[in-house]
């Protein structure tokens, strides 16, 4: 039986990994500034959080959600601790298109509306509405087609409140990413993000803040649309809360009532996935990481706007996109073939760097350092 091909696939694979090192079935060593799209939030197989999953697994793998599972209200607390969302409730799930999915679901249930205001280029996951509000035709079935999607312009207040002045009482919700990052690293703006939280408010719609990758702690605040200082009133996260565990949540404001039946989920919130999402936070905790991806990522935004021929850099923290100047269009291949680094990519040419918040300073300039041999490798081959 052969896998099915959805992906362009690397001829690499990679067999073992720890800190932001991994290698390949052949002993070879790569430095990943990726994260496998910032899921790797601590690091690869951070002691702590390997022995918060052993640990977890000898006691209790699994049971459902039909008894008490103290480890999830263990994991809400510390959740409300880091994040600051005291009164919040959480609801835990096990992808970023779930949670966005179910923030989507929850916001329809509680306005009784049908329209969701999404962004041009947003990215919100690949399940049935996560797909519809995601402004990317290609990967869009025609079973997920529907009108209740109106896409307006990123970072214009105009073109919002001129929506909301048409459609305010048929608009269940706005979704927003505080971050696009598959757009290429583009950040919303705080006026933008208080004029969203404003027409919310004005029309009894849903402020959805979709934090999956740009949450976490990866901007310096736990999630990146709080540099607005307004809450939203559903956070979706993924990807860095289990640090390559599968689990995806959502925070809901205390003014949306639960109801019995209103979401459900078999493996959502299982032991295993609450044990490494407590790992992650102890960690974030413990070794101040938020504060540290300010530093960090300051120290490499400045590097790269300092670095020939990068063009355009842009980014908050450890989420980076950078865009190069013609002719080092190939820098993205060069630097996995001949120098060993992992990074992603925005079409059609930014690249994008996600590591670990507890990436070094010893790897940071490593990468600089090949980042900069690669750029001269290419100017040589085409000079």
């Amino acid at each position: 039986m052969s896998l099915f091909n959805v992906y362009p696939l690397n001829p690499i694979a990679i067999t073992k990994a720890a800190g932001s090192r991994v290698w390949d079935d052949k002993g070879q060593e790569y430095l990943d500034m990726y994260g496998g799209h910032a899921v790797i939030s601590i690091g690869h197989t951070h002691p702590h959080w390997v022995k918060r999953i052993e640990d977890q697994l000898h006691a209790m793998a699994f049971y459902s959600n039909s008894v008490i599972m103290p480890i999830q209200a263990q994991l809400a607390n510390a959740i409300n601790d880091v994040s600051g969302k005291k009164d919040f409730q959480l609801f835990l799930c096990n992808s970023g298109a779930e949670a966005n999915e179910n923030a989507l679901k929850l916001a329809s249930f509680h306005t009784g509306r049908k329209k969701i205001i999404s962004f041009k280029k947003a990215f919100h996951g690949r399940t049935s509405l996560a797909v519809a509000a995601t402004d990317n035709a290609s990967i869009i079935a025609p079973v997920n087609e529907t009108d209740n999607i109106i896409f307006l312009p990123f970072n214009d207040i105009a073109a919002l409140k001129n929506c909301f002045a048409t459609e305010s009482n048929e608009i269940a919700a706005v979704i927003i990413e505080g971050i696009q990052g598959v757009a290429g690293i583009y950040k919303a703006s705080v006026p933008f993000l208080q004029a969203i939280r404003k027409c919310c408010d004005d029309a009894g719609a849903i402020y959805i803040a979709d934090s999956v990758q740009c949450g976490y702690g990866r901007t310096g605040h736990f999630f990146s649309h709080d540099i607005a200082g307004v809450n939203a009133d559903i956070y979706s996260m993924a990807k860095g809360m289990g640090n390559g565990f599968p689990i995806g949540a959502i925070l809901i404001a205390p003014h949306i009532q639960a109801k019995f039946g209103l979401l459900g989920t078999t493996f959502g919130g299982n032991p295993l996935a609450c044990a490494a999402a407590l790992a992650v936070i102890e960690v974030i905790q413990k070794e101040n990481l938020i504060a540290t991806a300010v530093e960090k990522g300051s120290y490499l935004i400045d590097a790269l706007k300092n670095t020939v021929g990068v063009k355009i850099v842009r980014g908050r923290g450890l989420m980076i996109g950078f865009e190069m100047e013609t002719g080092l269009e190939e820098l993205r291949k060069v630097l996995l073939s001949d120098y060993k680094v992992f990074t992603g990519e925005a079409k059609p040419n930014v690249i994008r760097l996600l590591p670990s918040l507890a990436i070094t300073m010893e790897d940071i300039n490593l990468f600089l350092n090949r980042l900069n041999a690669a750029i001269q490798q290419l100017k040589q081959t085409h000079s």
